[in-house]
């Protein structure tokens, strides 16, 4: 991988509903030089009070999510070269054979330009909202990626596994190229899942740890025989640190061997993640904290 690539995060819990809004971030976003949008998933929200057990996440009932492959295809037309990343689908909760179609059809739309971070989720509430099993995620997370891959690169399918059966079926159109699949998460089992099956691997935060993460997975390419080179690693930056920190944290993501890094002018979850909340109220806001941002990258 070359040149650092940097991107945003899309505020989803803080834009509303104007489509206006939403295509202004994504546009103002493109025409500042920004190489991609990262776009998180939540398809339900959940009451966190009297569960057994906790629900530890960020996110509650009152946190809007626009829906990620609906929001690709409003942005895929209103964009011209932004590359359009989940980060992450929660993928083991959604049909399989159905995200590789919408994702083949977002790939189709936009010219190639999705990248699709997948995990394995928090919210054991949504799962079930969504009726799929919370306890086999991981295991069915990594034959999702094997239909996936078949299914965007073989016309006919015939599979036999542990949570799918395709009886000589095929799904058209199919993406011109295979879709990149990146990881999301920081857990052991998340990082090794990463390093046999993916293109990539999406961070939460940046700073040292995060750091050391990356060098542990380096390791864990090398010993696998895959080249660390071919490999993608994106952190996030919040905007509320300030341009030093943005600054420094972009030089020590470079020399980390980082390949993207998305700056988060988002407050929601700023509790959660233990950061000053940058208080952002209207999309002229964030739209202007991007392009401090990218004066801060540039100079």
């Amino acid at each position: 991988m070359s040149d650092l690539r940097l991107g945003v995060v899309f505020p989803t819990c803080e834009i509303g509903d104007d489509p206006v809004a939403v295509r202004d971030f994504a546009q103002a976003a493109e025409d500042l030089g920004f190489h991609h949008l990262v776009a998180y998933d939540h398809v339900v929200g959940a009451v966190h009070a009297d569960r057994q057990p906790p629900l530890w996440g960020p996110y509650t009932e009152a946190d809007a999510f626009h829906e990620p492959f609906v929001l690709f295809g409003f942005l895929a037309a209103a964009t011209r070269r932004l590359e359009l990343t989940t980060g992450v689908i929660i993928l083991p909760q959604r049909q399989t054979v159905l995200v590789a179609k919408q994702a083949a059809e977002i790939a189709v739309l936009s010219g190639g330009r999705l990248r699709l971070g997948v995990g394995t989720g928090w919210n054991y509430v949504e799962y079930d909202s969504l009726g799929v099993p919370f306890a086999r995620r991981g295991a069915r997370l990594d034959e999702q990626i094997e239909v996936m891959r078949r299914l965007w690169r073989e016309p006919v399918v015939d599979l036999t596994g542990s949570f799918h059966r395709i009886d000589r079926g095929g799904i058209a159109p199919q993406p011109a190229a295979d879709i990149p699949i990146w990881f999301g998460g920081s857990s052991p089992q998340a990082l090794a899942r990463a390093v046999r099956l993916g293109d990539g691997f999406l961070f939460g935060s940046s700073g040292p740890r995060i750091v050391g993460l990356v060098e542990q997975t380096q390791q864990l390419l090398a010993e696998a025989g895959r080249d660390p080179a071919t490999f993608g690693f994106e952190a996030l930056v919040d905007w509320s640190k300030g341009p030093e920190a943005w600054h420094a944290e972009l030089e020590q993501w470079r020399q980390a061997g980082g390949t993207h890094l998305s700056i988060r002018t988002m407050s929601t979850a700023a509790a959660f993640m233990r950061i000053e909340p940058p208080g952002f109220t209207t999309v002229g806001q964030h739209i202007a904290a991007l392009e401090q941002f990218m004066q801060v990258a540039r100079s």
